[in-house]
């Protein structure tokens, strides 16, 4: 999914994820567009990175595809792909956009940017 001044946001399948790995989380927070959203956070191994991952349950009239979908955040993860290329994470920390080579900013999320 691609927003207003972000890099995509990758929305995965829940059945193509270890759900072995994601932990409910309590937190929520809700977009004036998708809806409410609910957070896990991922365990592997012995290292947890909380709140690393959201999902929209029960999304918005005009979001249903991303119901049964997960997006991670690239910045809370030791590496995330698209292809073989690394991703680098969108700066901030409310935002989960995955920047490539091909995908060229300016982005929110840096200092001086939440006005956009």
């Amino acid at each position: 999914m691609i927003e207003t001044s972000h890099p995509p946001v990758y929305y995965i399948p829940i059945e193509d994820i270890d759900s072995e790995l994601l932990e409910s989380s309590t937190k929520k927070t809700f977009c004036e567009y998708k809806g409410q959203a609910s957070y896990f956070s991922i365990r592997v191994g012995g290292k947890r990175s909380t709140n690393a991952a959201w999902t929209y349950p029960n999304p918005s009239p005009g979001y249903e595809d991303l119901a049964d979908t997960v997006a991670f955040y690239p910045g809370r993860a030791d590496a995330c792909y698209v292809g073989d290329e690394k991703v680098q994470p969108q700066d901030g920390d409310f935002y989960g956009g995955w920047i490539t080579t091909e995908i060229v900013g300016p982005f929110k999320g840096g200092p001086g940017s939440s006005a956009w």
